[in-house]
């Protein structure tokens, strides 16, 4: 549980700082300049020549978290965050738990009971409150509408990232899990570099540390924490800890940038909550909760002269 706070409280600060340098890196410079810190953080924290590099079906799972999560996630949720705010885009993200629910039920056989459904359709509908929630005189935004679905996009890599990640812990160290996506990902990344000298010559000293302290905290730190957790607990149990991620952001992007999503947007958010919370319900659970006219008997029923 103390792994899992650290990732809850890193992970939120991430939103908060990748909303920070948005405007002076573009979303997949920000993603490779991120993962090389991450790399060599990591590097000197994990000492990843102890650790032997797993073959076979484990290297290969590694290399597709690695390119789906680490790689493509990034971009996408830095791309999202140049039209949302921090706390909005967290919210937003923050029903990848769902999707690795709906993805155990296709790939793990674990089906689709009706708490799942009905709580995938309540956080489907926050999604598409908090993609409104910034209507003006002509309409839907579009850049709200695009930062929205771009967010989605990074939730559905997420939970992919994560059902992937999930077996391969059970031989590789957690750290060494990291570093090896991590490098990974800044190879994904590579083809952004080509403006890595331009875009540093214009950032400014805080827009550079910014930019260490993601690859140094969130991602070498969060991830390590998150992977620890991960490898004792269910992909579940662990993904429902990250509820608590837009509240965290929300708050910190508050005091330090002054942000604070729109009224509809926190409604639409406190919706996607609700959603994931259904999901967690036991069939019995749901059915107290829940009434379904369909299952009442003849004595329930009320006899009508």
């Amino acid at each position: 549980m103390g792994a899992l706070a650290i990732t809850v409280v890193l992970w939120a600060s991430a939103f908060v700082g990748i909303r920070a340098i948005g405007d002076t890196f573009s979303p997949g410079l920000l993603s490779l300049g991120r993962l090389l810190v991450g790399v060599v953080a990591l590097t000197v924290l994990v000492r990843p020549w102890r650790h032997s590099i797993p073959r076979g079906r484990t290297l290969g799972l590694v290399v597709v978290y690695g390119v789906v999560w680490f790689g493509a996630y990034n971009v996408a949720l830095n791309a999202g965050e140049t039209y949302l705010d921090a706390g909005t885009a967290a919210l937003v993200v923050n029903i990848g738990p769902i999707l690795i629910a709906l993805l155990a039920g296709v790939l793990l056989k674990e089906g689709f009971p009706r708490p799942l459904m009905v709580g995938i359709v309540l956080a489907f509908a926050g999604v598409a409150l908090i993609a409104v929630s910034t209507r003006g005189d002509g309409g839907v935004e579009t850049a709200s509408a695009t930062g929205v679905v771009l967010c989605v996009v990074a939730a559905v890599l997420y939970a992919i990232g994560a059902l992937t990640q999930k077996p391969t812990l059970a031989t590789v160290h957690p750290g060494m899990s990291v570093w090896m996506a991590c490098g990974i990902g800044a190879v994904v990344c590579l083809p952004y570099g080509s403006t890595l000298v331009d875009e540093l010559g214009r950032a400014g000293a805080e827009d550079v540390w910014w930019l260490v302290y993601l690859g140094v905290f969130p991602t070498a730190i969060g991830f390590t924490t998150w992977s620890y957790a991960l490898r004792r607990l269910t992909a579940g149990q662990v993904a429902s800890t990250t509820y608590l991620v837009p509240a965290v952001a929300t708050g910190i992007s508050w005091a330090m940038l002054g942000e604070v999503p729109a009224p509809l947007a926190f409604v639409g958010g406190a919706l996607c909550l609700v959603g994931v919370g259904v999901t967690r319900l036991s069939p019995a659970r749901f059915v107290r909760f829940w009434p379904v006219s369909a299952r009442r008997t003849d004595q329930d029923r009320t006899p009508v002269e």
